[in-house]
This record gives structure tokens, sequence and C-alpha cells, in this order.
């Protein structure tokens, strides 16, 4: 049934049926590795339906997926080195560009706008714009893009951002750089943001509340 068009869902009991289907589709996909065959998944769903006899031993299928998972987390390390060698040649070159500064803890700034406003403390709330790309320039979050600025405590947000927004005067435009360490780590924050990741952040700082 690999045509749309020849999937019949006209019973309750086929729109449940597809259902199912959809949801174990759906951890197929969180789970996914490279290598998986839909067609033996498919085949192990009618054999089991059909109570027919497991064809592996248990240490069989043990051993796959020892094997299957020291893969996955072999190329997941990998993937993590390469972004964070991508992530250490970005700030070396971005820390050379005129204009951008570096603060002790690693922060590279870069000021667009400078305001007139005063600075907020680390117990304040504010009100800023901001665009938030990859080194690659992505986007990944933007209240720009959404139409709509953010409020929220000085000191609930990113290491980064807590550091820079104490030393923007409100009303000041500032593009910034972030270390994955004081960003959102070694762990990232899935599924948006990818483990090890540098990010980028132009944040306009539009009042101390």
């Amino acid at each position: 049934m690999s045509d749309k068009q020849d999937l019949d869902l006209s019973t309750q009991e086929k729109k449940v049926s597809f259902g199912f289907g959809w949801q174990f589709g759906s951890q197929l996909l969180k789970n996914n590795f490279d290598g998986l065959d839909i067609d033996t998944v498919l085949a192990a769903i009618r054999a089991c339906y059909n109570r027919e006899a497991f064809p592996l031993t248990e240490q069989e299928l043990d051993a796959a997926y020892s094997e299957i998972d020291g893969k996955r987390r072999a190329e997941q390390a990998e993937k993590m080195k390469q972004l964070a060698e991508l992530g250490e040649k970005f700030l070396a070159e971005n820390a050379q560009r005129e204009g951008v500064q570096v603060t002790e803890s690693g922060v590279q700034y870069e000021v667009l706008e400078e305001g007139a406003g005063d600075k907020p403390g680390p117990t304040d709330k504010v009100r800023t714009h901001y665009h938030g790309t990859f080194i690659n320039g992505a986007v990944f979050d933007s209240s720009v893009n959404r139409g709509e600025p953010a409020e929220f405590g000085v000191n609930q947000v990113i290491p980064g951002w807590t550091e820079i927004l104490q030393m923007m005067p409100a009303g000041s435009k500032w593009r910034i750089a972030v270390p994955h360490n004081l960003a959102y780590g070694e762990a990232g924050s899935p599924p948006v943001i990818p483990p090890k990741s540098v990010l980028v952040f132009e944040i306009h700082l539009i009042e101390v509340l």
C-alpha cells in the first residue's frame, strides 16, 4: 500500500487500525538507525499478529541490539566531535572580526546599536526581541519571526545570556556568539539544539521591566 490513493479508511475499524500503525511508525522514527529495514519490521508485525514462533534466540537478539547501539553511540560521538570542532573554528574566526569583543568567560559580542537606558541586574526581568541561529545560519528560535517580544528573568536564561544582558544598556542591539558551555552544553536541548552547539543571537534589549 505504498500509493496513498490505495489507502482505504472507509470504516471506523480501518481508521483505528491506521492510527495504531501510525503510532508505531512514530516510535520507529524516534528510534531510527542506519539500516533499519521497514519491510522486516512489517514482516515481524504480521508474524507476531499471526502468533508465529519468534525466529531468534534471546542471545542473538541481545547481541544484535548491543552491536547496533554501539554503532549509534560511535556515530553520535563522531558527530559531537565534528560539531565541537566547527564551533571552535567559528569562534576563533569570529573573534578576529572588527568590532567583536570577548568576555572573560568566552562570550563574544558586537555592539550593533548602543542604548542609553539602564542595565538590568541579575534579578531583573527584561523585554527583548531576539533572533537565534546556529553557526551555519539556520534559525532555531526567533521572537522577531514570531512578531512578539519575549519577557523573562535575567537569571532564567542560558548563562551566556545572563552575562551579556547585564552588560547591555536598555535600547541596545548586540550580536553575540555563545560557546556551548555557556549555552546548552554537551547535552544540548533535544530535539532542537544538538550537543555542543555554539549559538549566535541578535538581541534587542527593549526595556528593563
